[in-house]
């Protein structure tokens, strides 16, 4: 008589099966982005007067110490209204609640969309430290061409965008593993 495996008998036992929401390593990856974002807006406000610029790469790089009081990519820097910054951190706060929410419904072969939603995590929570401290984002990646420039950015925007890519690479199907290449 063959024996028919025991189905999980109490929800506590169906919890210990789940797997984890987040696994350790995304969980360090938000952790190494907030940490180094942090450390390199903690250089900029120490090294470089604000509005002040280093040349790195003639024609391409600078680092400029500039304050966003705004959204992503200065969106609203200029706009002033009452309580601009507790508004600005309600967004902030919101967006990570529904980029968590979206985060628990991927599976685990969902990779590129767990590390990428694990860099906008870490980013967004870079840039919500400043807002919540300082009432403003550090920003002082300045790239340009000729008179053409960019938007200034730090290393939590970068990662942002990083994650947003592996995402949408995700959505169009790459890096998921097909049936025929699993053994």
């Amino acid at each position: 008589m063959t024996e028919v495996p025991n189905p999980i008998s109490s929800p506590e036992e169906a919890l210990l099966e789940r797997k984890p929401f987040i696994r350790r390593a995304e969980l360090a990856l938000i952790g190494v982005i907030i940490i180094l974002d942090q450390l390199t807006k903690f250089a900029v406000r120490a090294v470089l007067p604000l509005h002040d610029s280093r040349r790195i790469i003639p024609n391409l790089l600078d680092f400029t110490h500039v304050q966003n009081t705004g959204a992503a990519f200065g969106l609203m820097n200029a706009a002033e209204f009452p309580y601009k910054s507790a508004v600005m951190i309600l967004v902030a706060t919101l967006a990570l609640v529904a980029i968590s929410l979206y985060a628990r419904q991927l599976g685990n072969e969902e990779r590129l969309s767990r590390y990428g939603l694990a860099l906008i995590l870490g980013g967004a929570f870079g840039n919500l430290i400043d807002r919540a401290v300082s009432g403003y984002v550090v920003d002082f990646v300045d790239v340009y061409w000729g008179d053409a420039h960019f938007w200034a950015f730090n290393l939590a925007d970068a990662a942002i965008t990083i994650g947003a890519v592996l995402v949408l690479l995700e959505m169009l199907g790459f890096g998921r593993r097909h049936a025929s290449h699993t053994v």
